[in-house]
């Protein structure tokens, strides 16, 4: 891959910012042509405004419906299509540390500005959508949208009563989601007590230790593994008096502009 250097001074001069993995990248400013490799940053991108700069998304972009259909899909958030890359000529790749692949970002930083966000909260997703406003050139826009989204979840007081539950992203085996987790913290938030907060990101548990943790409820998320109605007998026989249903997997885990609804639902489920 021999790409031309997307970074000309005779046009453009390059910002200089550091993503959150710390990394320094310099981004021709403002960017005119930009990948985006994680649904929820593509998403972002385009309620910013930005939907005109955006060249390429992954197969997963699914919002909004505009994203695949009028960019090119660039394949999947881990197994990137670098020739379709390299045709687009983006001046800026926006990833993330955990929904992306290390081997296949470094590929992409020796020749493009990669900007990475790493999240494991609300406080870190704000943080993301003003620095990306900020490099991608709709400051104020970004400014407003994290401002809102942090009224929203101050006036989500959880009070002092909290309930036990279980989230579960995987089926065969079962996975649940534990600390460190962006859903760990909106599970907080919705006044919620993880009973697998010991454990660390995304274990496998086993019914023996979901019956020994004995939920007050269980939440099957819609993504990414599809749980449906049809799998709520299944996890009711292993807690037979825990409250078990189905949650809007988007509202708990994207960390984009898709928070603007987060609040509203967790209030509601809570």
């Amino acid at each position: 891959m021999n790409p031309t250097n997307p970074i000309n001074p005779r046009f453009r001069l390059p910002l200089t910012v550091t993503d959150q993995m710390g990394r320094r990248v310099a981004v021709p400013f403002p960017p005119r042509r930009i990948v985006s490799l994680v649904p929820s940053q593509t998403e972002l991108l385009f309620d910013l405004g930005l939907g005109e700069k955006v060249v390429g998304v992954t197969k997963f972009c699914i919002h909004p419906a505009e994203a695949r259909t009028k960019t090119t899909v660039i394949g999947g958030t881990k197994n990137f299509d670098f020739e379709k890359i390299v045709a687009l000529k983006p001046d800026l790749i926006i990833g993330n540390k955990e929904e992306n692949y290390q081997a296949g970002i470094d590929q992409l930083a020796a020749n493009y500005p990669v900007w990475l966000s790493d999240i494991s909260n609300l406080t870190e997703a704000l943080d993301m959508i003003r620095r990306v406003g900020f490099v991608a050139g709709a400051k104020e826009r970004a400014e407003a949208m994290a401002a809102e989204i942090d009224a929203s979840f101050a006036a989500l007081a959880t009070g002092e009563t909290t309930v036990s539950a279980a989230y579960f992203i995987w089926r065969k085996p079962y996975m649940g989601a534990a600390t460190g987790t962006f859903i760990d913290d909106m599970l907080r938030r919705a006044g919620f007590t993880n009973v697998f907060a010991g454990q660390a990101r995304y274990p496998e548990i086993t019914a023996e230790q979901l019956a020994a943790a004995a939920p007050r409820r269980i939440l099957l998320s819609s993504e990414p593994y599809p749980f449906s109605e049809k799998h709520i007998a299944e996890f009711q026989a292993i807690c037979p008096t825990a409250k078990i249903e189905i949650v809007d997997g988007e509202l708990f885990s994207w960390y984009g502009s898709r928070l603007l609804k987060s609040a509203a639902y967790l209030s509601q489920l809570r």
